[in-house]
């Protein structure tokens, strides 16, 4: 299920919750497609706390709790990890991460807390939802089969990796425009794990967001630079990405297109898809630092610019990336319904 439809369900069975219809969800996936991000993604929109509770580092009696003696009975202790209202507040997100690598011993004893929302005397405050995530045996994690009481005790959704579901969270993050172009030329490196192959560096969602971070940190060092794209993204990748950056020495004067002056559209596919995503990015910029006028009219700019492109998909595409990351103001500026008409062929058979 791609990313953006996970995230509608999360938010949807965050505020059942409250309204006493959640069912406990558990997410499926390979390492580093961003399950644990999309839940955490939802405790912030909600400005709701999360607790992150990860059983694969506990012993039983750490969730239960310890027992002592109150007079003649033997009470529990409450963990203080666990939810609690005038700790934590009446809403919140209680997240079992790597749910599945936790010995079948402890995740026992969570069967009561997910499905019936208590553990002894404690209860899970109301407003509180429950997600876990792990990934899949055959993943090379540490996992173990999950036991049919605790997987009927979930609602089960696998996450899958999807471009433009990434594309619009990148710019939205602030992901190097570069390494979002690199990844629009080539969509088949969003994602490639092999377990059978034994990978250490691979290619996933996370391991792109520390390419960014290595070219924030060493792209001023190109002589340190590719070494570090090879180490978070393997040599393969790393290589072509470090190649693909050489080469935007050719891309057109941004400064130029958002002006409206008439700048030579690049014959190369993978400067189409550069300019691209350094337009998206210069436009998520003005929405931050511009006027709505001065904006809108770059924005315009922008448009007649991808109405420019031989290939029509590929003007499309860039408006497409402009709407996920300003949202319906897109369609305000006078630009667009021209540029749309000049496009319906392509928009209506795709």
């Amino acid at each position: 299920m791609r990313p953006a439809e996970v995230s509608r369900i999360l938010d949807r069975e965050f505020l059942s919750a409250a309204e006493g219809h959640h069912t406990p969800v558990m997410l499926w996936g390979p390492p580093g497609v961003g399950k644990s991000q999309l839940v955490a993604q939802v405790a912030a929109r909600h400005a709701a706390p999360m607790i992150d509770i990860r059983l694969s580092q506990m012993e039983p009696s750490d969730l239960r709790g310890i027992p002592f003696r109150s007079g003649e009975r033997v009470d529990w202790a409450v963990p203080s990890m666990l939810p609690d209202t005038e700790r934590h507040g009446a809403c919140g997100v209680l997240f079992l991460d790597e749910i599945n690598s936790a010995p079948p011993v402890v995740s026992a004893a969570a069967y009561q807390l997910i499905l019936d929302r208590r553990l002894g005397d404690y209860r899970v405050p109301p407003g509180w939802a429950i997600f876990a995530a792990g990934n899949r045996q055959g993943d090379r994690g540490v996992t173990y089969s999950m036991p049919a009481p605790l997987a009927n005790r979930f609602a089960h959704f696998t996450l899958d990796t999807h471009l433009d579901d990434w594309v619009s969270w990148a710019h939205g993050a602030g992901i190097d425009a570069r390494l979002i172009a690199f990844l629009r030329f080539r969509p088949d490196r969003l994602f490639a794990f092999d377990p059978a192959h034994n990978p250490v560096a691979f290619l996933t969602p996370r391991s792109w967001e520390f390419a960014h971070r290595a070219l924030c940190k060493f792209g001023e060092e190109p002589e340190l630079l590719r070494g570090a794209l090879q180490a978070c993204v393997g040599d393969s990748a790393g290589i072509e990405l470090a190649a693909f950056i050489e080469s935007l020495e050719q891309l057109p004067d941004l400064d130029a297109i958002l002006a409206g002056v008439e700048v030579e559209v690049p014959a190369a596919i993978d400067l189409q898809y550069a300019v691209a995503s350094a337009l998206v990015a210069r436009a998520r910029q003005l929405r931050e630092q511009g006027g709505v006028a001065e904006r809108r009219r770059a924005l315009g700019h922008i448009i007649d610019y991808a109405g420019r492109f031989a290939a029509r998909e590929m003007g499309v595409m860039l408006v497409a990336d402009l709407h996920r990351a300003l949202g319906d103001e897109l369609f305000e500026v006078p630009a667009f319904a021209p540029w749309a008409r000049l496009v319906s062929e392509v928009i209506f058979h795709a």
